[in-house]
Protein backbone atom coordinates (compact mmCIF):
# COMPACT_ATOMS: atom_id res chain seq x y z
CA UNK A 1 0.00 0.00 0.00
CA UNK A 2 2.93 2.19 -0.37
CA UNK A 3 2.04 3.52 -3.70
CA UNK A 4 -1.39 4.58 -2.13
CA UNK A 5 0.22 6.38 0.51
CA UNK A 6 2.32 8.35 -1.44
CA UNK A 7 -0.57 9.36 -3.97
CA UNK A 8 -2.72 10.41 -1.19
CA UNK A 9 0.19 12.69 0.49
CA UNK A 10 1.45 14.23 -2.61
CA UNK A 11 -1.86 14.38 -4.94
CA UNK A 12 -5.30 13.23 -2.73
CA UNK A 13 -4.32 15.44 0.08
CA UNK A 14 -3.32 18.76 -1.50
CA UNK A 15 -6.25 18.73 -4.32
CA UNK A 16 -8.59 18.31 -1.17
CA UNK A 17 -6.98 21.18 1.07
CA UNK A 18 -7.26 23.13 -2.76
CA UNK A 19 -10.98 21.84 -2.64
CA UNK A 20 -11.39 23.52 1.35
CA UNK A 21 -9.33 26.37 0.25
CA UNK A 22 -11.64 27.64 -2.53
CA UNK A 23 -14.89 26.84 -0.56
CA UNK A 24 -13.53 29.09 2.29
CA UNK A 25 -13.21 32.10 -0.14
CA UNK A 26 -16.56 31.12 -1.29
CA UNK A 27 -17.78 31.15 2.06
CA UNK A 28 -16.66 34.59 3.30
CA UNK A 29 -18.53 36.27 -0.33
CA UNK A 30 -21.23 34.53 0.60
CA UNK A 31 -21.37 36.08 4.22
CA UNK A 32 -20.49 39.08 3.12
CA UNK A 33 -23.04 39.36 0.42
CA UNK A 34 -25.60 38.28 3.61
CA UNK A 35 -23.95 40.76 6.06
CA UNK A 36 -24.41 43.22 3.57
CA UNK A 37 -28.25 42.86 2.59
CA UNK A 38 -29.09 42.64 6.32
CA UNK A 39 -27.19 46.09 7.46
CA UNK A 40 -29.43 47.61 4.44
CA UNK A 41 -32.40 45.96 5.75
CA UNK A 42 -31.50 47.00 9.65
CA UNK A 43 -30.99 50.42 8.45
CA UNK A 44 -34.62 50.17 6.52
CA UNK A 45 -36.39 49.82 9.67
CA UNK A 46 -34.15 51.98 11.97
CA UNK A 47 -34.79 54.86 9.89
CA UNK A 48 -37.64 53.90 8.68
CA UNK A 49 -37.05 54.10 5.06
CA UNK A 50 -40.48 53.29 3.51
CA UNK A 51 -41.02 53.93 -0.31
CA UNK A 52 -43.67 56.31 0.07
CA UNK A 53 -40.35 58.30 2.09
CA UNK A 54 -38.46 57.81 -0.86
CA UNK A 55 -40.87 57.99 -3.75
CA UNK A 56 -43.56 60.57 -4.04
CA UNK A 57 -46.89 58.85 -3.29
CA UNK A 58 -50.39 60.25 -3.70
CA UNK A 59 -53.88 58.57 -3.32
CA UNK A 60 -55.34 58.29 -7.11
CA UNK A 61 -58.51 60.67 -6.96
CA UNK A 62 -61.45 61.44 -9.24
CA UNK A 63 -61.40 64.88 -10.74
CA UNK A 64 -64.47 66.58 -10.77
CA UNK A 65 -64.10 67.96 -13.97
CA UNK A 66 -62.68 64.70 -16.14
CA UNK A 67 -64.11 62.58 -13.81
CA UNK A 68 -62.32 59.24 -14.32
CA UNK A 69 -60.17 60.10 -16.88
CA UNK A 70 -57.46 61.41 -14.75
CA UNK A 71 -57.09 57.67 -13.83
CA UNK A 72 -54.18 55.77 -16.03
CA UNK A 73 -55.68 52.90 -17.76
CA UNK A 74 -54.53 49.48 -16.84
CA UNK A 75 -54.13 46.23 -18.08
CA UNK A 76 -54.16 43.18 -15.93
CA UNK A 77 -52.46 40.07 -17.41
CA UNK A 78 -53.28 36.69 -16.24
CA UNK A 79 -51.33 33.78 -18.00
CA UNK A 80 -52.05 30.58 -17.44
CA UNK A 81 -52.39 26.80 -18.66
CA UNK A 82 -55.03 23.98 -17.53
CA UNK A 83 -55.09 25.92 -14.09
CA UNK A 84 -58.47 23.81 -13.23
CA UNK A 85 -58.08 24.10 -9.71
CA UNK A 86 -57.37 28.09 -8.87
CA UNK A 87 -58.20 29.99 -12.55
CA UNK A 88 -61.97 31.24 -10.97
CA UNK A 89 -59.61 32.65 -7.82
CA UNK A 90 -57.30 34.84 -9.82
CA UNK A 91 -59.76 36.27 -12.51
CA UNK A 92 -62.17 36.85 -9.78
CA UNK A 93 -59.40 38.79 -7.72
CA UNK A 94 -58.36 40.94 -10.70
CA UNK A 95 -61.91 41.43 -11.76
CA UNK A 96 -62.62 43.11 -7.91
CA UNK A 97 -59.95 45.67 -8.39
CA UNK A 98 -60.49 48.75 -7.16
CA UNK A 99 -60.29 50.66 -10.32
CA UNK A 100 -62.66 52.86 -12.53
CA UNK A 101 -64.39 50.48 -14.69
CA UNK A 102 -63.89 52.59 -18.16
CA UNK A 103 -59.69 52.56 -17.09
CA UNK A 104 -59.28 48.72 -16.60
CA UNK A 105 -58.99 45.91 -18.84
CA UNK A 106 -58.59 42.06 -17.54
CA UNK A 107 -56.58 40.24 -20.06
CA UNK A 108 -56.89 36.42 -19.45
CA UNK A 109 -53.81 34.72 -21.53
CA UNK A 110 -55.03 30.94 -21.73
CA UNK A 111 -52.80 28.41 -23.16
CA UNK A 112 -54.79 25.78 -21.85
CA UNK A 113 -55.17 22.78 -23.56
CA UNK A 114 -58.00 21.25 -22.15
CA UNK A 115 -61.09 21.68 -23.77
CA UNK A 116 -63.24 21.61 -20.45
CA UNK A 117 -60.62 23.99 -18.76
CA UNK A 118 -60.87 26.09 -21.89
CA UNK A 119 -64.86 26.29 -21.81
CA UNK A 120 -64.81 27.03 -17.86
CA UNK A 121 -62.66 29.87 -18.62
CA UNK A 122 -64.60 31.59 -20.99
CA UNK A 123 -68.02 30.83 -18.77
CA UNK A 124 -66.12 32.82 -15.96
CA UNK A 125 -64.83 35.55 -18.26
CA UNK A 126 -68.09 35.99 -19.52
CA UNK A 127 -69.69 35.82 -16.26
CA UNK A 128 -67.58 38.82 -14.69
CA UNK A 129 -68.16 40.51 -18.48
CA UNK A 130 -72.44 41.07 -17.86
CA UNK A 131 -71.05 42.86 -14.68
CA UNK A 132 -69.33 45.57 -16.28
CA UNK A 133 -65.70 44.29 -16.42
CA UNK A 134 -63.99 44.64 -19.57
CA UNK A 135 -62.25 41.40 -19.71
CA UNK A 136 -60.41 39.68 -22.58
CA UNK A 137 -59.66 36.32 -23.12
CA UNK A 138 -57.07 35.08 -25.23
CA UNK A 139 -55.61 32.02 -27.00
CA UNK A 140 -53.25 31.33 -29.07
CA UNK A 141 -52.64 28.10 -31.41
CA UNK A 142 -49.22 26.87 -30.01
CA UNK A 143 -47.34 27.33 -27.01
CA UNK A 144 -43.93 28.61 -28.45
CA UNK A 145 -42.12 30.59 -25.89
CA UNK A 146 -44.29 28.86 -22.85
CA UNK A 147 -45.56 32.05 -19.89
CA UNK A 148 -42.89 34.95 -22.05
CA UNK A 149 -44.56 33.73 -25.56
CA UNK A 150 -48.22 34.26 -23.89
CA UNK A 151 -47.39 37.66 -22.46
CA UNK A 152 -45.40 39.10 -25.76
CA UNK A 153 -48.65 37.40 -27.64
CA UNK A 154 -50.84 39.27 -25.49
CA UNK A 155 -49.53 42.77 -26.03
CA UNK A 156 -49.64 43.02 -29.82
CA UNK A 157 -53.29 43.32 -29.11
CA UNK A 158 -54.72 46.83 -30.22
CA UNK A 159 -56.27 47.73 -26.96
CA UNK A 160 -53.43 47.18 -24.99
CA UNK A 161 -51.75 50.02 -27.04
CA UNK A 162 -54.26 52.54 -24.93
CA UNK A 163 -52.60 51.37 -21.59
CA UNK A 164 -50.19 53.06 -19.57
CA UNK A 165 -49.55 50.43 -17.05
CA UNK A 166 -49.50 46.45 -17.06
CA UNK A 167 -50.29 44.17 -13.80
CA UNK A 168 -49.06 40.81 -14.09
CA UNK A 169 -50.53 38.02 -11.75
CA UNK A 170 -50.10 34.55 -11.60
CA UNK A 171 -52.73 31.91 -11.91
CA UNK A 172 -52.99 31.20 -8.14
CA UNK A 173 -52.00 34.68 -7.09
CA UNK A 174 -55.14 37.07 -5.42
CA UNK A 175 -54.67 40.56 -5.23
CA UNK A 176 -56.51 42.42 -2.22
CA UNK A 177 -58.88 44.91 -4.53
CA UNK A 178 -56.83 47.96 -2.85
CA UNK A 179 -53.74 46.60 -5.15
CA UNK A 180 -53.90 48.90 -7.88
CA UNK A 181 -54.31 52.23 -5.72
CA UNK A 182 -52.26 51.31 -3.58
CA UNK A 183 -48.81 50.26 -6.17
CA UNK A 184 -49.89 52.80 -9.77
CA UNK A 185 -49.20 55.98 -7.75
CA UNK A 186 -45.60 55.11 -7.43
CA UNK A 187 -45.55 54.76 -10.90
CA UNK A 188 -47.78 58.06 -11.62
CA UNK A 189 -45.85 60.46 -9.94
CA UNK A 190 -42.18 59.24 -10.25
CA UNK A 191 -41.34 59.14 -14.17
CA UNK A 192 -38.08 57.47 -13.20
CA UNK A 193 -40.04 54.47 -11.84
CA UNK A 194 -40.48 51.34 -14.46
CA UNK A 195 -41.25 48.96 -11.95
CA UNK A 196 -43.22 48.08 -8.24
CA UNK A 197 -43.04 45.23 -7.00
CA UNK A 198 -45.23 43.62 -3.92
CA UNK A 199 -44.81 41.12 -1.64
CA UNK A 200 -45.93 37.38 -1.86
CA UNK A 201 -48.42 36.06 1.09
CA UNK A 202 -48.73 32.15 1.29
CA UNK A 203 -52.04 31.01 1.84
CA UNK A 204 -51.27 27.33 2.24
CA UNK A 205 -47.52 27.89 4.49
CA UNK A 206 -48.99 25.38 7.28
CA UNK A 207 -49.69 22.88 4.97
CA UNK A 208 -46.55 20.87 5.53
CA UNK A 209 -43.15 20.87 6.80
CA UNK A 210 -41.87 21.68 3.49
CA UNK A 211 -44.56 24.65 2.76
CA UNK A 212 -43.19 26.00 6.22
CA UNK A 213 -39.30 26.23 4.61
CA UNK A 214 -40.49 27.27 1.48
CA UNK A 215 -42.22 30.32 3.09
CA UNK A 216 -38.86 30.73 5.35
CA UNK A 217 -36.48 30.85 2.15
CA UNK A 218 -39.13 33.18 0.46
CA UNK A 219 -39.63 35.57 3.07
CA UNK A 220 -36.20 35.73 3.14
CA UNK A 221 -35.70 36.48 -0.24
CA UNK A 222 -37.99 39.63 -0.08
CA UNK A 223 -36.97 41.23 3.32
CA UNK A 224 -33.22 41.11 2.52
CA UNK A 225 -32.92 40.47 -1.22
CA UNK A 226 -35.49 42.79 -2.61
CA UNK A 227 -35.86 45.25 0.08
CA UNK A 228 -32.14 45.73 -0.41
CA UNK A 229 -31.94 45.78 -3.93
CA UNK A 230 -34.60 48.45 -4.17
CA UNK A 231 -33.42 50.39 -1.03
CA UNK A 232 -29.69 50.71 -2.11
CA UNK A 233 -29.37 50.13 -5.92
CA UNK A 234 -33.27 50.79 -7.20
CA UNK A 235 -32.81 47.51 -9.20
CA UNK A 236 -34.18 43.75 -8.43
CA UNK A 237 -35.56 40.80 -10.33
CA UNK A 238 -38.67 40.98 -11.39
CA UNK A 239 -40.36 37.73 -9.20
CA UNK A 240 -43.30 37.43 -12.43
CA UNK A 241 -45.89 37.99 -10.82
CA UNK A 242 -48.03 40.55 -8.33
CA UNK A 243 -45.93 43.81 -10.20
CA UNK A 244 -46.87 46.64 -12.00
CA UNK A 245 -44.97 47.83 -15.00
CA UNK A 246 -44.44 51.06 -16.83
CA UNK A 247 -45.40 49.97 -20.24
CA UNK A 248 -42.94 52.56 -22.08
CA UNK A 249 -40.33 51.03 -20.05
CA UNK A 250 -40.84 47.62 -21.10
CA UNK A 251 -41.11 48.80 -24.68
CA UNK A 252 -38.17 50.48 -24.48
CA UNK A 253 -36.08 47.67 -23.62
CA UNK A 254 -37.92 45.15 -26.32
CA UNK A 255 -40.34 43.55 -24.31
CA UNK A 256 -40.97 40.02 -23.58
CA UNK A 257 -38.14 37.55 -24.13
CA UNK A 258 -38.46 33.69 -24.57
CA UNK A 259 -34.46 32.43 -24.75
CA UNK A 260 -34.50 31.25 -20.81
CA UNK A 261 -36.84 30.52 -18.91
CA UNK A 262 -37.19 33.18 -16.32
CA UNK A 263 -38.45 35.86 -18.63
CA UNK A 264 -39.52 37.90 -15.85
CA UNK A 265 -35.96 37.97 -14.41
CA UNK A 266 -34.50 39.08 -18.31
CA UNK A 267 -36.63 42.11 -18.42
CA UNK A 268 -35.80 43.33 -15.59
CA UNK A 269 -32.44 43.56 -16.11
CA UNK A 270 -32.84 44.84 -19.33
CA UNK A 271 -35.05 47.41 -18.54
CA UNK A 272 -32.80 47.95 -15.45
CA UNK A 273 -29.88 48.68 -18.01
CA UNK A 274 -31.64 51.54 -19.85
CA UNK A 275 -31.30 53.23 -16.79
CA UNK A 276 -35.05 52.72 -15.19
CA UNK A 277 -35.35 52.17 -11.66
CA UNK A 278 -37.61 49.82 -9.33
CA UNK A 279 -39.59 49.92 -6.20
CA UNK A 280 -39.98 46.96 -3.61
CA UNK A 281 -43.21 47.26 -1.50
CA UNK A 282 -43.21 45.54 1.67
CA UNK A 283 -46.75 46.33 2.70
CA UNK A 284 -48.62 45.64 0.17
CA UNK A 285 -48.98 41.32 -0.04
CA UNK A 286 -50.34 39.54 -2.80
CA UNK A 287 -51.72 35.84 -1.35
CA UNK A 288 -50.44 32.92 -3.86
CA UNK A 289 -50.14 29.22 -3.56
CA UNK A 290 -46.82 26.80 -2.41
CA UNK A 291 -46.39 23.89 -4.37
CA UNK A 292 -47.10 21.31 -1.66
CA UNK A 293 -45.66 18.09 -3.75
CA UNK A 294 -42.33 17.54 -3.70
CA UNK A 295 -41.85 16.70 -7.22
CA UNK A 296 -43.73 20.02 -8.17
CA UNK A 297 -41.50 22.02 -6.11
CA UNK A 298 -38.32 20.10 -7.60
CA UNK A 299 -38.91 21.07 -10.79
CA UNK A 300 -39.88 24.62 -9.79
CA UNK A 301 -36.08 24.80 -8.43
CA UNK A 302 -34.62 23.32 -11.20
CA UNK A 303 -36.79 26.21 -13.53
CA UNK A 304 -35.38 28.93 -10.87
CA UNK A 305 -31.50 27.96 -10.71
CA UNK A 306 -31.19 26.66 -14.52
CA UNK A 307 -33.02 30.39 -16.16
CA UNK A 308 -30.38 32.95 -13.82
CA UNK A 309 -27.32 31.12 -14.70
CA UNK A 310 -28.84 30.72 -18.56
CA UNK A 311 -29.14 35.11 -18.44
CA UNK A 312 -26.02 35.36 -16.86
CA UNK A 313 -24.42 33.15 -19.68
CA UNK A 314 -26.69 35.29 -22.10
CA UNK A 315 -26.02 39.07 -20.82
CA UNK A 316 -22.65 39.36 -18.89
CA UNK A 317 -21.53 40.47 -22.00
CA UNK A 318 -24.08 42.77 -22.85
CA UNK A 319 -24.08 44.18 -19.13
CA UNK A 320 -20.57 45.11 -19.29
CA UNK A 321 -20.52 46.82 -22.78
CA UNK A 322 -23.71 49.01 -21.57
CA UNK A 323 -23.34 52.48 -21.67
CA UNK A 324 -26.55 53.75 -19.84
CA UNK A 325 -25.56 52.50 -15.94
CA UNK A 326 -22.81 53.54 -14.38
CA UNK A 327 -19.89 51.16 -13.82
CA UNK A 328 -21.03 50.04 -9.98
CA UNK A 329 -24.35 49.34 -10.56
CA UNK A 330 -22.77 46.94 -13.50
CA UNK A 331 -20.97 45.82 -10.94
CA UNK A 332 -23.64 44.71 -8.46
CA UNK A 333 -25.05 43.18 -11.30
CA UNK A 334 -22.89 41.18 -12.67
CA UNK A 335 -21.33 40.27 -8.85
CA UNK A 336 -24.22 40.39 -5.96
CA UNK A 337 -27.19 39.45 -8.19
CA UNK A 338 -25.95 37.40 -10.90
CA UNK A 339 -22.93 35.80 -9.57
CA UNK A 340 -22.88 35.18 -5.98
CA UNK A 341 -26.92 34.79 -5.26
CA UNK A 342 -27.38 32.89 -8.43
CA UNK A 343 -24.50 30.95 -9.19
CA UNK A 344 -22.11 30.39 -6.68
CA UNK A 345 -24.37 30.04 -3.64
CA UNK A 346 -25.71 27.02 -5.04
CA UNK A 347 -22.48 25.51 -5.59
CA UNK A 348 -20.80 26.16 -2.46
CA UNK A 349 -23.81 25.04 -0.09
CA UNK A 350 -23.96 21.46 -1.89
CA UNK A 351 -20.14 21.07 -2.20
CA UNK A 352 -19.22 22.58 1.15
CA UNK A 353 -21.69 20.81 3.32
CA UNK A 354 -22.65 17.83 1.20
CA UNK A 355 -18.99 16.69 -0.02
CA UNK A 356 -16.44 18.14 1.62
CA UNK A 357 -16.86 18.43 5.04
CA UNK A 358 -18.52 14.82 5.05
CA UNK A 359 -15.34 13.61 3.02
CA UNK A 360 -13.43 15.46 5.19
CA UNK A 361 -13.45 12.54 8.04
CA UNK A 362 -11.35 10.96 5.64
CA UNK A 363 -8.66 13.36 6.23
CA UNK A 364 -7.75 14.50 9.56
CA UNK A 365 -4.70 16.01 8.84
CA UNK A 366 -6.65 18.96 6.94
CA UNK A 367 -7.74 21.65 9.44
CA UNK A 368 -11.27 23.31 8.05
CA UNK A 369 -11.53 26.28 10.58
CA UNK A 370 -14.69 27.01 12.94
CA UNK A 371 -15.80 29.81 11.57
CA UNK A 372 -16.74 27.96 8.13
CA UNK A 373 -18.74 25.48 9.46
CA UNK A 374 -20.03 27.22 12.94
CA UNK A 375 -19.91 31.02 12.95
CA UNK A 376 -20.59 31.83 9.59
CA UNK A 377 -23.86 29.44 8.92
CA UNK A 378 -25.21 30.29 11.88
CA UNK A 379 -24.94 34.13 11.26
CA UNK A 380 -26.05 32.92 7.68
CA UNK A 381 -29.17 31.23 8.93
CA UNK A 382 -30.14 33.58 12.04
CA UNK A 383 -30.52 35.89 9.08
CA UNK A 384 -33.01 34.18 7.48
CA UNK A 385 -34.86 33.13 10.13
CA UNK A 386 -35.51 36.60 11.77
CA UNK A 387 -37.88 37.00 8.46
CA UNK A 388 -39.67 33.94 9.53
CA UNK A 389 -40.19 34.40 13.29
CA UNK A 390 -43.17 31.75 14.14
CA UNK A 391 -40.65 29.35 12.34
CA UNK A 392 -37.95 29.75 14.11
CA UNK A 393 -38.21 26.24 15.69
CA UNK A 394 -37.94 24.74 12.24
CA UNK A 395 -34.25 26.70 11.54
CA UNK A 396 -32.49 23.16 11.63
CA UNK A 397 -35.20 21.32 9.22
CA UNK A 398 -34.92 24.57 7.25
CA UNK A 399 -30.95 23.97 7.17
CA UNK A 400 -31.20 20.16 6.95
CA UNK A 401 -33.80 20.87 3.54
CA UNK A 402 -32.01 23.53 1.91
CA UNK A 403 -28.97 21.25 1.56
CA UNK A 404 -31.25 18.63 0.02
CA UNK A 405 -32.40 21.52 -2.46
CA UNK A 406 -29.11 22.75 -3.21
CA UNK A 407 -27.68 19.70 -4.77
CA UNK A 408 -31.07 20.13 -7.44
CA UNK A 409 -29.94 23.34 -7.66
CA UNK A 410 -26.85 23.19 -8.44
CA UNK A 411 -27.68 20.95 -11.31
CA UNK A 412 -29.83 23.17 -12.52
CA UNK A 413 -27.19 25.87 -12.32
CA UNK A 414 -24.82 23.67 -14.31
CA UNK A 415 -26.90 22.75 -16.62
CA UNK A 416 -27.95 26.58 -17.48
CA UNK A 417 -24.20 28.06 -17.65
CA UNK A 418 -23.35 24.99 -20.26
CA UNK A 419 -26.77 25.19 -22.02
CA UNK A 420 -27.51 21.87 -21.54
CA UNK A 421 -30.72 19.58 -22.50
CA UNK A 422 -32.81 20.50 -19.97
CA UNK A 423 -31.62 23.91 -20.47
CA UNK A 424 -35.71 25.42 -21.39
CA UNK A 425 -37.13 22.50 -19.35
CA UNK A 426 -40.58 24.18 -18.17
CA UNK A 427 -42.69 22.58 -16.18
CA UNK A 428 -45.76 24.45 -14.88
CA UNK A 429 -46.03 24.59 -11.14
CA UNK A 430 -48.62 22.00 -9.98
CA UNK A 431 -51.26 24.16 -8.05
CA UNK A 432 -53.82 22.40 -5.78
CA UNK A 433 -56.07 25.13 -4.67
CA UNK A 434 -56.94 23.00 -1.58
CA UNK A 435 -55.30 25.32 0.47
CA UNK A 436 -57.06 28.71 -0.68
CA UNK A 437 -59.78 27.49 1.38
CA UNK A 438 -62.04 27.91 -1.11
CA UNK A 439 -63.91 24.61 -2.89
CA UNK A 440 -64.76 26.22 -5.93
CA UNK A 441 -64.50 23.20 -8.66
CA UNK A 442 -64.65 19.43 -8.20
CA UNK A 443 -61.07 18.22 -7.30
CA UNK A 444 -59.33 15.67 -10.23
CA UNK A 445 -58.31 12.67 -8.16
CA UNK A 446 -54.77 12.04 -8.94
CA UNK A 447 -53.09 8.19 -9.22
CA UNK A 448 -51.62 7.07 -5.92
CA UNK A 449 -48.04 6.01 -6.09
CA UNK A 450 -46.39 3.17 -4.54
CA UNK A 451 -43.15 3.91 -2.35
CA UNK A 452 -40.96 2.37 -5.22
CA UNK A 453 -42.46 5.19 -7.51
CA UNK A 454 -41.30 7.78 -5.07
CA UNK A 455 -37.83 7.06 -4.70
CA UNK A 456 -35.30 9.16 -5.97
CA UNK A 457 -32.02 7.68 -7.03
CA UNK A 458 -29.87 11.00 -6.42
CA UNK A 459 -30.84 11.81 -2.95
CA UNK A 460 -30.22 8.29 -1.82
CA UNK A 461 -26.95 8.01 -3.11
CA UNK A 462 -25.83 11.18 -1.78
CA UNK A 463 -27.93 10.53 1.68
CA UNK A 464 -26.03 7.02 1.57
CA UNK A 465 -22.70 8.35 1.33
CA UNK A 466 -23.01 11.06 3.82
CA UNK A 467 -24.59 8.23 5.96
CA UNK A 468 -20.83 6.27 5.52
CA UNK A 469 -19.47 9.27 6.27
CA UNK A 470 -20.68 9.68 9.53
CA UNK A 471 -20.45 5.56 10.52
CA UNK A 472 -16.44 6.33 9.95
CA UNK A 473 -16.34 9.75 12.08
CA UNK A 474 -18.39 8.24 14.95
CA UNK A 475 -16.13 5.21 14.96
CA UNK A 476 -12.51 6.35 14.15
CA UNK A 477 -12.93 9.90 14.13
CA UNK A 478 -11.95 12.23 16.96
CA UNK A 479 -14.61 15.51 16.60
CA UNK A 480 -18.21 15.41 16.87
CA UNK A 481 -18.94 15.89 13.54
CA UNK A 482 -21.20 12.84 12.82
CA UNK A 483 -23.96 14.21 14.62
CA UNK A 484 -24.40 16.88 11.81
CA UNK A 485 -23.56 14.35 8.92
CA UNK A 486 -26.35 11.46 10.40
CA UNK A 487 -28.97 14.69 10.31
CA UNK A 488 -27.80 15.43 6.99
CA UNK A 489 -27.83 12.00 5.43
CA UNK A 490 -31.23 11.28 7.46
CA UNK A 491 -32.87 14.68 5.38
CA UNK A 492 -31.58 13.28 2.01
CA UNK A 493 -33.05 9.39 2.85
CA UNK A 494 -36.34 11.13 3.25
CA UNK A 495 -36.06 13.02 0.19
CA UNK A 496 -34.85 10.12 -1.19
CA UNK A 497 -37.63 8.06 -0.33
CA UNK A 498 -39.85 10.75 -1.34
CA UNK A 499 -41.79 11.19 2.35
CA UNK A 500 -41.72 15.31 1.81
CA UNK A 501 -43.97 17.46 1.12
CA UNK A 502 -48.37 16.06 0.67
Amino acid sequence: MMWWREMRSLLIVPMFKCLVAICLVISLLVFVESLYMNIVVIYVKLFKRKPEKIYKWEAMQEDMELGNQNFPMVLVQIPMYNEREVFQLSIGAACRLIWPLDRLIVQVLDDSTDPTIMEMVNIECGKWATKGINIKCERRDNRNGYKAGALKQGMRHSYVKTCTYIAIFDADFQPEPDYLQRTVPFLIHNSELALVQARWKFVNAKKCLMTRMQEMSLNYHFTAEQESGSTRHAFFGFNGTAGVWRLAAMEEAGGWKDRTTVEDMDLAVRVGLHGWKFVFVNDVAVKSELPSQFKAFRFQQHRWSCGPANLFRKMTMEIIRNKRVTIWKKLYVIYSFFFVRKIIVHFFTFFFYCFILPTSVFFPEVNIPTWSTVYFPFMITLFNAIATPRSFYLVIFWVLFENVMAMHRTKGTFIGLLEGGRVNEWVVTEKLGDALETKLLPQVRKPRYGVLDRINSKEMMVGIYILCCASYNLVFGKTLLYIYLYMQALAFIIAGIGFVGT
